[in-house]
């Protein structure tokens, strides 16, 4: 086991310098993006509808992976093993069959509906404004986004608290002061620029600590020698789905699917392909989005199995600060102030899509009275980023646990509808609120039961969203072919 080194006061005034270097640089980036803004809502919340392929891409990536990559991902690797590698698999799975059937259909809809949030295109998806529904979505999207970027900045501070031995209230402060700059002055536009720089910076990072982390062990096959020494660790299967057996291995692989299919439930990641220029040019974000995300998350679950060489099973230790202190290790001063700048960065380019989208649920969804006024529209940004960090401070789960809690919440909640919308349906307003709500609920049961660890919380969560909304319809379509035309009106009116 490694123990945490001393390191001299030039090393580690070059790693702050390297850092602060990388932030400004991000900053810079994103409030450059105000020569662009055009001082519309519409430009404010969906960049006017006209950003590029590979800029959807790369800042889909960065967005989706967020600091929970660099620290709940690593640190249940290390704790687990390799059948964590079932949840990057079920996952990515998942998330590319879900895109086929949404990403185009939702870009679509936002431009005929030209509603601006992710709750208003759902709720006005067949021309027909469903309030109620709207604002459920919305006040939904509100309280789970906000927890969602308290998560962010709680493992932002948790790298500054391991590398300088700052406060870890001192990361959080910083990335919200800096996430509320540059959304101020551009906002989603602004948030995707600084995206696909903040997606190189973590791509690089992670597979130069990779390289570095591998050779010094020997080679991969060295590496891989020592992992097996670990009992259990290279085991295909989580040890507590051993009672169920073969299958319940395979249901615990399976369900992850579930986790991917959640993706499109996330209206902080959905907008980023709501802002693209071109429909027609989908497949051109979707492969960016796909492979740079994929090549990243494997690399990370690399970086997390060599962890546990490198450190061991210490009880005392926290998982969750497993890539931090192994760059600490491992690489020199300056590169180790780049890793954390890739860190950073990542909670940086999560949290500042969550406060914005909680800013359009505000000011777009749940108010009586839809906010035109930028200057109204960047208040809101900022006390919404508040009360982010307020929820970092208090936060006493880990990043993982919470992350996951809310990742499967809002999936639940919102990708059944999404999916009966982009295939056609037409559920009421009822049903909806019904699904989403029941959904929500089930996912939320689930996790605290603790039943999370055999099965994903989200899958039965989807399944039951499914079924009511398949269930809803076939009892409307029952009602509209009753005996008379005046039913069928009345029914058609409700739509």
């Amino acid at each position: 086991m490694l123990v945490l080194p001393r390191l001299l006061p030039i090393k580690v005034t070059l790693m702050i310098f390297v850092f602060i270097c990388c932030l400004l640089v991000f900053t810079l980036i994103g409030l450059s993006s105000v020569w662009q803004h055009r001082g519309t809502r519409q430009d404010y919340y969906l960049a006017s509808g006209r950003i590029k392929p590979w800029l959807v891409g790369l800042s889909a990536v960065a967005t989706n992976n967020s600091g929970f990559m660099f620290t709940g991902w690593i640190g249940y690797a290390y704790g687990v093993g390799l059948s964590s590698i079932w949840i990057l698999v079920g996952f990515f799975m998942g998330d590319v069959m879900a895109s086929f059937l949404v990403h185009s259909r939702l870009r679509s809809a936002t431009e005929r509906t030209g509603e601006v949030s992710y709750a208003g295109v759902l709720s006005y998806w067949h021309g027909t404004r469903n309030g109620v529904l709207q604002r459920v979505i919305g006040g939904i999207s509100l309280v789970f986004m906000m927890a969602y970027a308290g998560a962010q900045l709680v493992a932002g501070g948790k790298a500054l608290h391991v590398l300088f031995e700052w406060p870890s209230w001192a990361g959080a402060v910083m990335g919200s002061v800096l996430v509320m700059l540059y959304c101020c002055a551009g906002g989603i536009r602004a948030s995707i620029w600084t995206d696909a720089a903040q997606s190189a910076v973590m791509v690089m990072t992670m597979g130069l600590l990779l390289i570095v982390a591998v050779q010094l062990l020997g080679g991969t096959a060295s590496a891989v020698a020592q992992m097996r020494q670990v009992d259990g660790f290279l085991d295909w299967f989580p040890t507590n789905t051993a009672l169920l057996g073969l299958s319940g291995g395979v249901l615990f692989a399976l369900s992850w699917l579930f986790a991917g299919l959640a993706v499109i439930g996330q209206p902080h990641i959905m907008v980023r392909f709501m802002t693209l220029k071109d429909s027609g040019k989908m497949l051109q974000a979707r492969l960016w989005y796909y492979f740079w995300g994929f090549v990243f998350n494997c690399m990370a679950l690399g970086v997390g199995l060599l962890s546990r060489i490198y450190f061991g099973d210490a009880g005392s230790f926290d998982p969750e600060l497993a890539l931090p202190t192994m760059a600490l290790h491992l690489l020199p001063p300056a590169l180790v102030g780049l890793m954390l700048a890739g860190i950073f960065a990542a909670t940086m380019s999560t949290a500042d899509s969550l406060i914005l989208g909680c800013s359009a649920a505000i000011t777009h969804d749940l108010l009586p009275h839809r906010i035109e006024s930028t200057v109204l529209i960047k208040a809101t940004t900022m006390a919404v980023t508040v009360g982010a960090l307020l929820w970092a401070l208090i936060n006493s789960q880990s990043v993982f646990a919470l992350v996951i809690m809310v990742w499967s919440g809002m999936g639940s909640a919102f990708a059944p509808l999404l999916v009966v919308l982009c295939l056609g349906g037409k559920p009421s307003q009822r049903v909806s609120v019904i699904a989403v709500c029941t959904g929500l609920s089930i996912a939320l049961s689930w996790h605290y039961l603790g039943w999370n660890d055999v099965v994903y919380d989200g899958m039965m969560a989807i399944l039951v969203g499914l079924t009511i909304l398949l269930l809803g319809r076939k009892h409307s379509r029952t009602h509209v072919d009753g005996p008379t035309n005046k039913n069928r009106v009345q029914y058609e009116g409700t739509q």
